[in-house]
């Protein structure tokens, strides 16, 4: 039996099935994690606390990293408490977005360390810099996206192990720390993320849709540009005209606080949208889910003629995997996140990000020729079998756990 503790700052964050497991082999897991960490059963959890802001006045840029050493320090004297009371990890698993694993080596400097390596940012090749439409390309700009990296790599110098779910993710991190990297996708379960042959969906008129009727689904957390927000909903009005009989299920928050750039006017993004759209877009045929139970999106997956997922270089989202799981035709952007999930032509189809036409026409191929895909749709699951099995991403973390408690 070994200690382990698991450190997020939303524990569980990325890592509620790899704690389960732990648990489930007879592990000791205590986990350090913010205000917001919700817990988890048999876990230990102790929350850091701090009250004092960033510095009025200092360097701009350093404002992140300084915002990363207070959490640091905040999250270290829990981890202190921790030892007093009586608690030695073997291991320890990290994410490193907040700060907090960097100072646990001075709490515990015997024991080996995992950091969950998401993504380092980068002024080129990553999500910066990738839209044209979002502004001119700045040296401010780019010295930011540099400083924002300095908490993640001081944390993955003194990691024995960087986690990485994808290649893509694996490739952001310089040379120096790639012998450190192991790919580890966390995986999806494959049991739940599968076609349902009688699923329905609730749209907001009242009526219920089915697989009898052509359905188009996009699917994103936050709906904006970064994940291609933009272009789809431009490709719909030349989409939904040509396909009279089509409906259109978009399942995600219009909320302000995404990932990327804030719309023009400072709206969200499906506001700023529509309106750029205008009567160009047959609103009585897109229907805005906003969030919604994780049934209700395999439901869609389930009834989607053909399924959207665009993306900037970035994080792949795991609505994509389960797509794949539930045998959607996969309509995605030729960017390197997707095309390490999809090859185009076998397990769906790509197009260019910013070509609009190319997406209408895709989707109008999807709906007027649906058994032509059906190859692609089989193919999807089973690479999703094959890669982001979740079963298989927790047992390959059990072992690399295994692996560091045995060197």
């Amino acid at each position: 039996m070994a200690n382990i503790l698991v450190v997020h700052q939303n524990f569980p964050g990325q890592f509620p099935h790899i704690t389960d497991a732990l648990l489930a082999r007879g592990d000791k897991v205590a986990a350090l994690g913010g205000k917001t960490a919700a817990g988890r059963p048999g876990v230990d959890l102790r929350r850091w606390s701090n009250d004092r802001g960033s510095t009025k006045g200092v360097f701009e840029i350093a404002t992140r990293a300084e915002a990363d050493f207070i959490r640091g320090a905040a999250a270290a004297a829990a981890a202190g408490r921790l030892k007093q009371d009586g608690f030695t990890p073997d291991v320890i698993i990290a994410h490193p977005g907040w700060g907090e694993p960097l100072f646990l080596k001075e709490i515990w400097p015997d024991a080996r360390m995992i950091i969950f390596g998401e993504l380092l940012y980068r002024s080129h090749g990553g999500d910066i810099n990738f839209d044209p439409e979002f502004g001119a390309e700045s040296l401010a700009a780019n010295v930011r996206v540099h400083a924002k990296n300095a908490t993640q790599v001081l944390a993955a110098a003194y990691a024995d192990r960087i986690v990485c779910p994808t290649r893509f993710q694996a490739d952001s991190y310089p040379p120096a720390l790639q012998e450190l990297i192991r790919v580890i996708h966390e995986g999806v379960d494959m049991d739940h993320a599968q076609r349902r042959e009688h699923a329905a969906v609730q749209i907001p008129d009242g009526r219920s849709l089915d697989r009898s009727t052509p359905v188009v689904t996009f699917v994103s957390r936050t709906l904006e540009p970064l994940r291609g927000f933009h272009i789809f909903m431009r490709a719909l009005p030349e989409f939904l005209a040509a396909c009279p009989s089509a409906e259109v299920l978009i399942i995600g928050s219009a909320a302000l606080n995404g990932y990327g750039v804030a719309s023009p006017n400072g709206r969200d993004w499906q506001s700023y949208l529509l309106d750029e759209l205008g009567d160009r877009l047959d609103r009585k045929r897109v229907h805005f889910l906003g969030k919604v139970p994780h049934a209700t999106l395999i439901d869609a997956f389930s009834i989607s003629w053909a399924h959207v997922y665009y993306t900037y270089p970035f994080v792949l989202s795991w609505s994509l995997v389960e797509a794949m799981a539930a045998e959607c035709l996969v309509i995605g952007s030729d960017t390197a996140p997707v095309r390490e999930a999809i090859t185009d032509g076998v397990e769906g189809i790509l197009r260019p990000f910013f070509d609009v036409p190319a997406l209408s026409q895709a989707m109008r191929e999807a709906v007027a020729e649906p058994n032509s895909f059906t190859a692609m749709r089989v193919a999807a699951r089973r690479r999703a079998l094959e890669d982001y099995d979740r079963a298989r991403g927790t047992a390959a973390w059990l072992a690399l756990i295994d692996e560091l408690l045995v060197a």
